[in-house]
């Protein structure tokens, strides 16, 4: 069986963070690992508290991982220090880690930035050098290219920018006003559209930490990188169209709509 690991934030709701990564990599069809970098209280309705986890607990967490099961695929998502950024960008050197997907969790829902101007600079100059594919939403790849984007044609010189500028391929999703679910990858040598249907459903929490975890299921399991794209798009695709409603705001996906019945039941 195939290996990946997850380095992200707890998200207590089950739906986005560590979670959701943990469940999207099982059901696709690797063995999922974890580095947990942050714990957070937070729900359907939002985030409460936040508590790091130390530099040095990180690491060992890395340690612990790389030195037993080595991972076939990494999923980078929510790190919010410069400090945990440099950690973990130092144990990813250390161990020659392959099939790195960072997910550049910089921006909330609400528009705040998530990250302070060290940790940025930190991410593009330390982190994302190092990774095979990045997937910014369009208010994070702003912030990465240095401006704004309103078209598609924007997404297309914003992912171009962004990769020739740090070194890896650049996959930005679309939605934000700009389209419905149109996202565009940009790699060494061209660039792809990838077309996605808008599905109607309200409970869209963790889209961004699922569809990163499903890429790199699917590198680990020896996937090009487009093919990763298109079928964790379409893994993606299946779990908001199970319709789950959960929690009293954006509810979670269903990671689970393709697990077959056997162990489902529910006793009467």
């Amino acid at each position: 069986m195939r290996t990946a690991l997850t380095i992200a934030g707890s998200d207590t709701s089950g739906g986005a963070g560590i979670q959701a990564d943990l469940k999207t990599m099982t059901v696709n069809g690797v063995f999922a690992m974890s580095a947990v970098t942050a714990l957070t209280a937070q729900n359907t309705t939002g985030v409460t508290d936040i508590m790091e986890v130390t530099p040095t607990f990180l690491g060992e967490e890395m340690d612990a991982v790389f030195t037993d099961i080595f991972p076939d695929a990494v999923k980078i998502g929510m790190v919010s220090s410069a400090d945990l950024i440099a950690v973990i960008a130092e144990r990813l050197a250390q161990y020659q880690a392959g099939h790195i997907v960072l997910d550049p969790v910089m921006v909330a829902t609400s528009g705040a930035k998530l990250l302070r101007d060290d940790a940025v600079d930190a991410l593009k100059n330390k982190l994302i050098p190092l990774a095979e594919v990045i997937t910014p939403n369009i208010p994070e790849a702003e912030i990465l290219a240095g401006f704004a984007i309103e078209t598609e044609a924007d997404m297309e010189k914003a992912a171009q920018a962004i990769g020739k500028q740090l070194g890896c391929a650049v996959l930005v999703k679309g939605g934000h006003q700009v389209n419905d679910a149109n996202d565009y990858l940009w790699q060494p040598g061209g660039g792809q559209w990838f077309k996605g249907k808008r599905i109607d459903n309200p409970n869209t929490h963790g889209t961004g930490c699922t569809l990163s975890s499903a890429i790199a299921a699917n590198l680990a399991k020896g996937y090009i990188l487009e093919d990763a794209v298109r079928t964790a798009k379409a893994f993606l695709s299946g779990a908001l169209a199970d319709g789950l409603d959960l929690g009293k705001g954006a509810g979670p996906m269903n990671h689970a709509f393709d697990i077959k019945d056997s162990y489902k039941a529910v006793r009467s």
